[in-house]
């Protein structure tokens, strides 16, 4: 009989001590803030034609000339994460972010001339990815100490909604004579937006949380995120020359650009069409990639039900 109840108080102690320790399933939200640095630089795609290069020319002479290199992974993100455990160690959470790059010259020619004997003029390219995207992620709590619950995530980034914005600046022909040759010049300003296809991105995380309450938390995750984006399409939105609104002046092609992977003959592209480009149409430019791989610090706050 002692040792029937002796039995039973070590079973109702053990279960006593599980429920203490182990946590049921529940739901939490946080809400955080991100700053990433790229960590992997490319060289960045043809813009309007003009390779990704930084020049410098004097007195109409090149001196120097070298590759742009870089990527779109260092910025800020702002998100909402709702997760759900569904035991002390395991389990799963759903982000939507949105990110803001900063901004990357992506070509570039200065000149210490307006124009050159050689025809050469200044321009400036800048560009900047702004998107949503959601992130699904398997999440590992690795155990609660003294308020502290270390964990580590990995996932997947599914861009919804973005595009890549490329601001450019040139002192640059305006006309052009009979044959080409151009006879008058003048500040150009344009905006072009590129959308991009669908692509998938890859993410791991290590962070921590904190209690400051029975069920509000603060958290701190050191996040590292690998994806590229591939160019759909392009579209200038605004053309202005000498400060006044040219948009209207530019044909279909110069302003609409569809990305395809291999330029034929059957292209809308002078390159390789014999027939020559079809300005009432759409213009055929050869694809490209940009990165947004980073490595980031997120701090935020949790709430549990």
């Amino acid at each position: 009989m002692k040792k029937n109840l002796f039995l039973l108080g070590f079973v109702l102690m053990a279960t006593s001590m599980m429920a203490q320790t182990e946590k049921s399933e529940s739901w939490y939200f946080k809400i955080g803030g991100s700053y990433f640095n790229q960590t992997a630089s490319t060289e960045f795609p043809t813009v309007g034609g003009n390779d990704a290069l930084s020049k410098v020319y004097q007195g109409g002479k090149l001196i120097s000339e070298e590759s742009i290199t870089g990527s779109f992974g260092q910025g800020f993100r702002t998100g909402v994460t709702a997760g759900y455990r569904f035991n002390a160690r395991l389990g799963v959470e759903m982000g939507i972010n949105y990110y803001s790059s900063n901004e990357k010259t992506m070509a570039q020619t200065v000149s210490d001339l307006p124009i050159t004997p050689t025809g050469v003029y200044s321009f400036k390219s800048v560009g900047q990815i702004t998107a949503f995207d959601l992130a699904p992620s398997l999440v590992l709590f690795l155990g609660e100490h003294k308020g502290f619950e270390p964990y580590t995530k990995v996932g997947i980034l599914v861009p919804i909604h973005g595009d890549l914005e490329i601001t450019s600046d040139a002192y640059a022909p305006i006309a052009f004579s009979s044959t080409g040759v151009p006879t008058a010049f003048g500040n150009v300003h344009s905006v072009d937006v590129v959308k991009p296809n669908p692509t998938i991105g890859f993410s791991a995380v290590m962070g921590t949380s904190y209690k400051i309450g029975k069920k509000l938390s603060v958290f701190a995750e050191l996040e590292y995120r690998n994806f590229t984006v591939h160019g759909k399409t392009k579209e200038t939105t605004e053309f202005k020359v000498n400060g006044n609104d040219a948009l209207a002046t530019r044909t279909k092609a110069q302003i609409h650009t569809n990305y395809v992977d291999k330029l034929t003959a059957s292209s809308n592209n002078k390159l390789t069409n014999p027939n020559g480009l079809d300005s009432t149409k759409a213009m055929d430019e050869l694809s490209s990639y940009v990165g947004i791989s980073g490595l980031g610090l997120t701090l935020g706050l949790k709430y549990s039900l």
